[in-house]
């Protein structure tokens, strides 16, 4: 007799039951589990290569645009990355049990607050199969089970490195159901969504348009990673060749990433000298620069097209990148809170003054005095790698690590004692 096709809910209701066990589940098994896929991550390399080949040549991935085709790509460093980040979280301090604070209450009673994981996080994500495994170790050493839902274009790519996780967990004696994938198929969007008491979290790491799908139908928590719009400003006291190079990386490095420049903002007293400079490294390295009209003027003989209003507002993830020229610091700062989407914003400045002020009053997740956007990321950060970063004003706020991956519980410890009289 035919065995029925596995649903979205079968594939829920083994993470739940997973995620029971993960949650006791002590440090040394979920590190042995983490050991042991790093080292599959390296045994199996040739395994994800030709999987990832597969995908990249698929009719699908055609289209795709230059950075978005360098997301879905894994080379032998990006695996030996991968690795390198599940090692690093290897050595961090597991979040399970931390005790965050510590008190005697009226009447003898002893009050302790730890943290437990959240228990089944669901996330959704772009074509970028290192989030597979990123998450994966994430949450499986924060006691979470994961469900990953990736997307088609990487079908071949996630699938097997969700193996190497599920073949890591059973190497630990834990549950391979710690990790579960769904196809890339977008009915599934609003299962997982409203799948309370299956799924405890969800996290979307895409556009607008997957934000905008959730909110719809979302009835359980949602934490979004956010689209980055981030800006590079350069102050009238700036030493300007840092600013070349700061401006440059921010936007070239890996423009299709969310920690990348969108928007390069100059003030006016400066913009006269640095604009043609940075605009013709830009150019040589492939950007197209559109800008408002003082920007196209103070570039000379450089090529920056019009912007339109829409391009302040836009995250390119591409190799295009939006000038402007400001009178003041506080109007590049409007600007910035205007237009930014409170992902990753950065101040060129020499003036201790103008920094504090930036920093204090640009609302965004991380801000940079005198540093490139594009280490806002979880492994530099020190967290061995993230889900994702949040820019919403919640108890996850920047990239998405080990401890924002729990939430708390009480323990009260008593002798006897009654409320009443």
């Amino acid at each position: 007799m035919a065995t029925a096709a596995r649903t979205v809910t079968d594939a829920l209701e083994s993470a739940r039951r997973a995620s029971r066990v993960l949650a006791c589940a002590d440090r040394a098994s979920k590190d042995h589990a983490l050991e042991r896929l790093a080292e599959l991550l390296d045994e199996r390399s040739a395994e994800l290569l030709e999987a990832n080949a597969a995908d990249l040549a698929d009719e699908r991935a055609a289209a795709l645009t230059p950075a978005l085709r360098d997301r879905l790509t894994v080379t032998a460093p990006r695996i030996a990355g991968m690795a390198a980040g599940v090692r690093a979280i290897v050595a961090l301090d597991d979040p399970v049990g931390e005790e965050l604070e510590r008190r005697t209450l009226a009447g003898g009673l002893e009050l302790r607050k730890v943290r437990v994981p959240l228990g089944v996080v669901a996330i959704i994500y772009e074509a970028r199969p290192n989030v597979t495994v990123d998450c994966a170790a994430l949450c499986l050493k924060s006691g979470n089970a994961t469900v990953l839902r990736g997307s088609s274009y990487a079908e071949r790519s996630n699938g097997a490195l969700a193996a190497l996780v599920r073949e890591a967990l059973v190497d630990a004696d834990l549950p391979e159901a710690g990790v579960e994938l769904l196809a890339g198929d977008r009915d599934e969007l609003a299962e997982l969504a409203t799948a309370e008491g299956l799924v405890d979290l969800v996290i979307p790491r895409g556009g607008e348009g997957l934000k905008r799908a959730l909110r719809e139908v979302a009835t359980v928590p949602v934490i979004y990673a956010a689209a980055g719009n981030c800006h590079v400003y350069v102050h009238a006291e700036a030493d300007l060749e840092m600013a070349r190079r700061v401006a440059l990386d921010a936007k070239v490095d890996r423009p299709g990433v969310c920690n990348a420049a969108e928007t390069l903002l100059v003030d006016a007293e400066v913009a006269g000298d640095f604009l043609p400079a940075i605009g013709a490294d830009l150019t040589a390295a492939g950007v197209e620069l559109v800008g408002d009209g003082r920007a196209r003027a103070a570039a000379r003989a450089v090529t920056i097209g019009a912007a339109t209003d829409a391009d302040w507002d836009t995250e390119f993830l591409d190799m295009k990148l939006a000038v402007g020229v400001v009178d003041s610091l506080a109007e590049a700062i409007e600007h910035v809170n205007e237009h930014g989407t409170g992902h990753s914003e950065a101040i060129i400045t020499g003036s201790e003054a103008a920094a504090a002020r930036f920093t204090e009053t640009v609302d965004a997740a991380v801000v940079y005095v005198n540093a490139s956007t594009r280490f806002t990321d979880g492994f530099v950060f020190g967290m061995g790698a993230e889900i994702g970063n949040s820019t919403q004003k919640l108890h996850a706020r920047g990239p998405i690590g080990l401890r924002e991956l729990t939430t708390s519980k009480y323990l009260v410890h008593g002798d006897g004692q009654v409320r009443g009289s």
